[in-house]
């Protein structure tokens, strides 16, 4: 029988080198599950709405989609909702509110400036709520902009549509009621 090699001999490496890569394994594993509870703790924070503070809203600053549904089923005149699509283009032409108008995309500077340029003609007391729904709620970029804009702007009855999945699930497979297609002209003078 021949020699025993030991690990470091068998591919050439110097054992201080597999010494050094011996405790950094040990030293990634010590770290890597207390990171892995921070993480899970984060997570289960953000899943139970603790993390709602991060919102420039209020509870009172929202309305459900059934909720929605009723108030422009209801509303004439000054005190029906100005309901403003604020995500991207694409999904506002394949599906929207009844009665929504397009402003967005809020992320991006050219869709907050074409935002705001409506909103100059808008009364600061007009029923205005925003919505995108074209992710999850709490990772969408564009409510939170426009939200934002628009409460500094003045907006004294501001609210967001509460979609927490997409427009898609929370809207039209609940069965309400959508337009396709272009934007529509709204009378700013609400």
């Amino acid at each position: 029988m021949g020699k025993r090699n030991l690990p470091w001999q068998a591919i050439r490496i110097h054992p201080a080198f597999f010494v050094v890569f011996l405790v950094g394994v040990l030293l990634a594993a010590v770290a890597y599950f207390p990171l892995q509870m921070a993480l899970a703790e984060i997570n289960n924070s953000v899943v139970s709405g603790s993390e709602a503070d991060s919102d420039p809203w209020s509870a009172a600053q929202t309305i459900q989609p059934a909720d929605l549904l009723k108030e422009l089923g209801e509303s004439n005149g000054a005190k029906r909702p100005v309901v403003v699509c604020v995500g991207f283009r694409p999904l506002y032409m394949g599906a929207h509110v009844p009665g929504a108008v397009f402003h967005g995309a809020a992320q991006s500077e050219q869709g907050l400036a074409d935002l705001k340029k409506w909103a100059q003609g808008v009364s600061r007391s007009a029923n205005l709520v925003v919505y995108c729904g074209c992710c999850p709620l709490e990772h969408c970029p564009n409510v939170r902009p426009a939200f934002t804009a628009l409460r500094e702007m003045g907006f004294t009855s501001l609210r967001v549509l509460l979609l927490p999945h997409d427009f898609a699930t929370d809207w039209v497979e609940k069965g309400y009621p959508v337009e396709k297609g272009s934007q529509k002209e709204v009378n700013s003078s609400h």
